[in-house]
């Protein structure tokens, strides 16, 4: 009687590991398959590296990172004016068109290294002289915070119109990337939010934004897309980029 309890235990026992296996694969199917068997997408969180990620935009990225905020940068957060064209500055760039000064690459060629970014950025418009978000800015920059998708950085790069005098548009667009970061601080409960955003605030005098970009989602409902209007603000997205 003993050995027959003792072997329909152990039959149970080696049953009991296949069942809930067979379990597991059959609801780990059922998570990938929709009620037709067609295969579902899944989500990884995994660091990317798409197509636009050349060399050349990882060469401005690495310099944005250690300069202007991140990757252990000491000082304060974030990139005036003329740092930003230094960090150009620090060596030609393969496939960008150099300025009159050797080594520089312009405000354009900086501008069209990040047209690819189109499908994943944003572009949050403020009022004249002003650096409040309002509504729809903190719905954009929200929404695309939160799609991250494996990315490791979010850049917000701020700009003014030529309006009114150049140290007042600096502090004006530096003004701008700040309230997007400090939305973005207390609107996430992100520990790694610090060593993800960078920002960089380009005034009038750099990389003045053009109807290239008038593509990019951006905050303004009215229809319009002007220069001027384009130009007071900041533009924000994440980077699928590996360094």
């Amino acid at each position: 009687m003993n050995n027959t309890l003792h072997a329909a235990l152990a039959a149970g026992t080696l049953l009991l590991p296949t069942v809930l296996v067979g379990g597991w694969v059959t609801s780990a199917k059922a998570n990938i398959e929709s009620p037709t068997g067609e295969v579902r997408p899944v989500a990884v969180a995994a660091a990317a590296d798409v197509g636009y990620c050349t060399p050349e935009l990882k060469k401005v990225l690495r310099r944005v990172l250690q300069s202007c905020g991140l990757s252990g940068a000491a000082g304060g957060r974030g990139c005036q004016p003329l740092e930003a064209k230094s960090i150009m500055g620090t060596g030609p760039v393969a496939g960008a068109k150099p300025t009159k000064k050797s080594g520089v690459v312009s405000g354009d060629d900086f501008n069209a290294l990040f047209m690819p970014l189109a499908a994943r950025a944003g572009i949050l418009q403020f009022d004249k002289d002003s650096s409040e978000l309002d509504v729809a800015d903190t719905a954009l920059l929200d929404r695309l915070f939160a799609d991250q998708k494996g990315a490791s950085y979010f850049f917000v790069v701020a700009r003014s119109s030529p309006e009114g005098g150049v140290e007042h548009n600096r502090a004006l667009s530096q003004a701008r990337g700040e309230a997007a970061l400090t939305h973005l601080r207390t609107t996430f409960n992100d520990p790694d939010l610090d060593k993800e955003v960078g920002l960089l605030w380009l005034g009038e005098e750099f990389a003045q934004l053009d109807e290239e970009f008038c593509k990019w989602e951006r905050s303004s409902s009215d229809g319009t897309c002007q220069p001027t209007e384009l130009n007071r603000s900041a533009f924000v997205a994440w980077i699928d980029c590996t360094l």
